[in-house]
């Protein structure tokens, strides 16, 4: 079986990889990989931290309960795994109260966006313009332009939360913040890593978690 991957969207997966696990590859030092397997070999060999136990979403839910009670003055039986962030998140102080929490925590939590409205409508702009280009490419550099600024302005405003429960934002918190989630940073529960870069194939990448065989080979695009 093939995976057929865009080659710029598992490079960036891979940034983030690298992030989440305080590790970092040499250029090209991939490059021998053909597999699924060979891929998840090469991340586990290169995580160098003693093995302990203890499931991480448990031990990220403790500490982002513990920060939240501390930073945001919540009483700790608001906070369980089932609980809404819009409960804890108004809308009126909503990226206030995230820019304090990532503070205190020492890693963003990627939990706003913009109104899927306004991301629509910045996709259409973006690909009339594209076409535009074709017929009066001073407008389509125009409009382009206006996209992108759009894109960013947008991600830096939006107000908008893309998990919803305590438990989702731990379990984001494993994926893309694992060591720093970890009671103790410099320790690694091997037995989660290939549930997490699973995870990431599914969630990054798109692919089905039934295709994710060790000899499913890495068709690069």
């Amino acid at each position: 079986m093939e995976l057929k991957i865009d080659s710029e969207d598992l490079e960036d997966m891979l940034l983030k990889i690298e992030d989440s696990f305080d590790i970092r590859f040499e250029a090209n030092e991939l490059a021998h990989v053909k597999t699924y397997g060979e891929f998840c070999d090469e991340i586990k060999t290169k995580i160098n931290l003693d093995h302990s136990g203890g499931c991480t979403t448990q031990q990220a839910f403790h500490k982002l309960r513990e920060v939240m009670i501390c930073s945001l003055d919540i009483d700790k039986k608001e906070v369980t795994t089932t609980t809404e962030l819009a409960e804890i998140f108004p809308r009126e102080t909503r990226k206030n109260q995230i820019k304090i929490l990532e503070g205190n925590l020492g890693f963003k939590l990627t939990v706003l966006q913009p109104p899927s409205f306004v991301t629509g409508f910045l996709v259409i702009l973006f690909i009339a313009s594209f076409i535009m280009l074709f017929i009066d490419w001073q407008y389509g550099l125009i409009g382009i332009g206006l996209a992108i600024g759009g894109f960013w302005i947008s991600n830096k405003l939006g107000n908008e939360l893309n998990v919803k429960t305590i438990r989702e934002l731990s379990e984001r918190m494993t994926r893309e913040n694992y060591v720093k989630s970890r009671r103790n940073s410099k320790t690694v529960n091997k037995n989660e890593i290939d549930k997490i870069l699973e995870n990431w194939f599914e969630d990054f990448l798109r692919v089905r978690k039934s295709e994710l065989t060790r000899e499913a080979l890495l068709f690069l695009k």
